[in-house]
């Protein structure tokens, strides 16, 4: 785990975002090159990479917010912060300088009003599918505006957004973040002492103190970044070249993610909410699912059949 990179001019680099934003130089880059070849304004895109970074942070962050279960403690973190519990050491509580240490219940109390804490996106929190709805919403607002092809639009972004996933959660292998359950597997990480995983265990009691490296756990992290960059090359290697209505691409894109999201979430152990015995993101993905699917249905039986192309 290196959650930053480097440091330029004393300036820490952190690690997720840099991989964020080399996943999205990545896409944008795939997306340009694919309008040029079909005769699109490149232009276009570039201001809708930029828009859609934009969105998905903030979107991200929001559904972060709502749904990953922090909402009280954002909100008391406002109103009354003694009524946030920071389960971390005695040592790391005493040296973030704004916090008390209750002995009684071995929590960490903070003694600081926050009431932007929220709005942090750079301390950690970021929600994909939250993301992909604002970055989605503010796209097709902005490409209708520019008179350009939706769905021409979606399926070129589909390969670069995949790609940037890929990337991202090697960010998060190297933030120590969306880390998975406890396994004795060959395939298996440690993650160091005071890292999100040592920090979870040590609240579950697996853990004398998080002072320790983290149990064993799955590599979630290492599989959904091999899961998007197959769904990536599959994409684009195979599917582009041979779809047969404008926003196949996507259909396939927002099925096969979701599916894939599906599956490892069941070895995730990081804090994200839950319902009915599944995961938001688990629930949002069996959404988009049945919208791949009513997309598919209807983009087929209305758009006329398109001659494969030459990948």
């Amino acid at each position: 785990m290196n959650p930053v990179l480097f440091s330029l001019f004393d300036v820490p680099a952190p690690a997720y975002f840099i991989l964020l934003i080399t996943g999205f130089t990545f896409a944008t880059a795939i997306a340009v090159m694919r309008a040029r070849r079909i005769g699109q304004n490149p232009d276009v895109i570039v201001d809708l990479s930029l828009a859609a970074l934009l969105l998905g942070v903030i979107g991200g962050r929001i559904f972060h917010v709502l749904f990953d279960g922090f909402l009280m403690d954002y909100v008391h973190l406002c109103t009354d912060p003694s009524l946030v519990d920071w389960k971390i050491s005695q040592a790391k509580c005493l040296k973030t300088g704004n916090a008390v240490w209750d002995a009684a219940n071995q929590v960490c109390h903070p003694t600081e009003r926050q009431c932007f804490a929220w709005a942090k996106f750079w301390s950690g929190g970021l929600v994909y599918y939250g993301g992909l709805v604002f970055a989605a919403i503010g796209g097709i607002v902005l490409l209708r505006r520019d008179a350009f092809p939706v769905l021409k639009a979606c399926d070129m972004s589909s390969v670069g957004i995949a790609l940037g996933l890929g990337f991202g959660r090697i960010g998060c292998l190297l933030a120590g973040c969306c880390f998975g359950s406890v396994s004795h597997a060959d395939h298996a990480l440690t993650f160091p002492a005071g890292s999100p995983a040592s920090d979870a265990q040590w609240k579950l009691g697996l853990l004398a103190s998080n002072s320790l490296e983290s149990l064993p756990v799955h590599p979630t992290q290492v599989m959904e970044s091999l899961m998007s960059f197959g769904v990536a090359g599959f994409l684009m290697l195979y599917l582009q070249g041979r779809k047969r209505y404008d926003g196949q691409v996507f259909v396939w894109f927002l099925a096969l993610y979701a599916l894939g999201r599906f599956v490892i979430e069941f070895w995730r152990a990081d804090d994200r909410g839950s319902a009915a015995g599944l995961s938001t993101s688990q629930l949002i993905g069996l959404l988009l699912v049945g919208v791949a699917v009513i997309l598919h249905r209807q983009l087929a039986a209305r758009s006329p059949k398109l001659e494969p192309l030459s990948v």
